[in-house]
């Protein structure tokens, strides 16, 4: 499906994003992954997706939070493959706090790699689209670019902005054979949550299944985990030449939480 294509996706190196990379690279997609991580193991990682799917795979772990590495990611891959024709922004983080207790320097980081990242690579991407006269942008928001939380104003504010984004470029390149939209998960079963729950059930004095049902799990009507593999599958949809006319969407994949 995308054999001499080249996709970046950012934040790949665990969870989300790597089931992205997995999946485009499954199907033929040279793959630039990015994320930080043991050296060894995102080695080991890039030398297996290459040789399982016989494409080209290469690792750039440059600090997305800061304009020049970026400019310096996105140089070394149109050097090596004269375009990046999948861009996919997945890379973030998080801090909960209230507003009036948020750290200055929190907020200022999550704004920089949840948000300006985008712009960036976008920016500095697009370029190489036009010059093919065919790219696809996709942007890994959250059910938050749509509905809000407390004490997540950073995260709120970015992805509300990455959905202003997404909707802005899709318009702009709207007839050049690119495509742009932002795919917004709700709580999505990946190690990093998983992880995540013992600490919480303590902090909280309940069970585990208590964390996942009445914490994690409240807001989706589903009761369940959104999957890595169907956020992958839904990029790769978007990705392909059969999602040529879905542009501009913001697209929730969150168990019907946003419904509501």
């Amino acid at each position: 499906m995308f054999k001499g294509l080249t996709a970046l996706v950012t934040g790949s190196t665990s969870g989300i994003g790597l089931g992205i990379a997995t999946t485009l690279a499954a199907k033929g997609a040279n793959i630039v992954l990015n994320g930080f991580g043991d050296a060894p193991a995102i080695e080991s990682l890039r030398a297996k997706l290459a040789a399982e799917h016989g494409v080209t795979v290469r690792y750039d772990g440059a600090d997305l939070s800061k304009q020049e590495p970026i400019e310096r990611t996105i140089g070394r891959a149109l050097s090596e493959f004269g375009a990046i024709d999948i861009l996919v922004n997945n890379a973030g983080i998080q801090h909960v706090a209230p507003i009036d207790e948020f750290p200055v320097e929190k907020w200022n980081m999550i704004l920089a790699l949840n948000l300006t990242a985008s712009f960036h690579t976008i920016r500095l991407s697009l370029p190489a689209m036009k010059a093919k006269k065919r790219g696809r942008i996709i942007n890994i928001a959250s059910a938050h670019a749509l509905v809000a939380s407390p004490y997540k104003s950073a995260y709120v504010a970015a992805k509300h902005g990455i959905a202003g984004l997404t909707k802005t470029v899709a318009l702009e390149v709207a007839a050049q054979g690119i495509t742009m939209n932002a795919i917004c998960p709700g709580y999505v079963w990946t190690p990093l949550v998983e992880k995540q729950i013992p600490a919480t059930a303590k902090a909280r004095g309940i069970t585990e299944e208590q964390v996942i049902s009445d914490v994690l799990l409240h807001a989706q009507p589903t009761r369940q985990f959104v999957q890595v593999d169907e956020v992958a599958a839904l990029t790769a949809f978007l990705a392909s030449d059969a999602g040529a006319s879905i542009t501009g969407a913001i697209i929730p994949i969150d168990g019907g939480w946003t419904a509501q």
